[in-house]
């Protein structure tokens, strides 16, 4: 089994060029027409330039495209993992319990409850060393989105997937995802904590006795309280991801979620672990980590690739050879061709 990656992916933002070209390239066209109507009927003067061929022109069009896209891959770099090599390390295991339900949309903290929430999980991942990590998302269910792992970038590439759509069941099931991520970690020999994030409005299970029973296995755990005692209206979102409004009750009033405190430091005190509230400059996660440096750290065997092989030449030469075949074809029809009709 071999690893692959791309070393530059920012490089891939410049694909969203490509429909702009395209529409340059419409519109070209349609000035061109436009321009040609102005000297009489496209009928005769088709007759008049016979030779002139527009699929001539979207085919080196498209074969210059092709060449761009080549390119941006051979720019990102592709690499395949060349050498797989064993060893030991030392750190603690690390599972973050992510709510996903709509009440985490809401904007009392900036974007708003999830959005901060996966920045600051991103940066966590960014001070983890030689710590695993893995993820659980929970509304009215809880999922594994990512197992545990020493793969930071994985872990990094998973949560930029993660939304309230994950978790096709809404409530919040606090208990339930601190009771599979315990199930999550596989080794009982390591340090092992679990990190709730959550806004507290849990209605599905009794997660303070769940906490305790994870305590009693060696398994700290956590909470972060996302959102502010005043609470906020839930936006709704339409299909295209547009804001339409706040969510409203059967009654027609705009409902409002609150952060239950009580609950989340009931649920840490369970959990021999701590409660923070997160508000707009800090999401909370720096103190957590903090306090779980302090446990202690435990060896395990890791497996990781150590060299990569670039495989960007590939990608280049074949940009270069689309460009150097969409020098070869010219706008107008060969008279050599003109019996071969392949382009009208």
């Amino acid at each position: 089994m071999q690893m692959f990656r791309f070393e530059h992916t920012e490089y891939f933002y410049a694909l969203m060029l490509i429909p702009l070209l395209a529409a340059v390239f419409i519109w070209m066209l349609y000035w061109k027409k436009k321009a040609l109507n102005t000297y009489g009927e496209m009928s005769v003067i088709y007759r008049l330039i016979p030779t002139v061929s527009n699929g001539r022109l979207m085919l080196k069009f498209a074969i210059l495209m092709l060449a761009f896209i080549m390119l941006i891959f051979g720019l990102a770099n592709p690499q395949i993992g060349s050498k797989l090599v064993e060893g030991e390390r030392k750190g603690i295991d690390i599972m973050v319990a992510l709510d996903v339900s709509n009440s985490m949309l809401a904007q009392d903290i900036e974007p708003n409850r999830l959005e901060r929430a996966k920045q600051a999980i991103s940066k966590l991942v960014d001070k983890l060393g030689n710590d695993r990590i893995g993820m659980i998302v929970f509304a009215g269910n809880a999922y594994v989105q990512l197992p545990i792992t020493t793969d930071h970038s994985a872990a990094k590439m998973f949560l930029s997937t993660i939304s309230t759509k994950v978790v096709p069941t809404q409530g919040t099931a606090i208990g339930e995802a601190i009771d599979l991520a315990e199930k999550s970690f596989d080794d009982k020999t390591h340090s092992r904590a679990i990190i709730v994030i959550t806004d507290g409005e849990n209605h599905e299970d009794d997660a303070v006795k769940i906490a305790k029973g994870a305590a009693e296995n060696g398994v700290y755990v956590y909470t972060i309280g996302m959102g502010l005692p005043q609470g906020s209206p839930i936006p709704e979102i339409d299909k295209y991801g547009r804001q339409i409004g706040f969510k409203k009750d059967r009654q027609g009033s705009t409902i409002v979620t609150r952060l239950n405190e009580d609950m989340l430091q009931q649920i840490a005190s369970a959990g021999n672990g701590i409660y923070v509230r997160a508000n707009n400059t800090q999401a909370g996660l720096s103190k957590v980590f903090g306090e779980i440096n302090k446990l202690e750290k435990t060896e395990f065997e890791s497996k990781m690739f150590s060299d990569y092989e670039d495989r960007f030449q590939y990608f280049i030469a074949l940009s270069i050879l689309f460009l150097i075949l969409e020098l070869l074809i010219f706008e107008r029809k060969s008279k050599l061709l003109s019996k071969i009709e392949v382009f009208k």
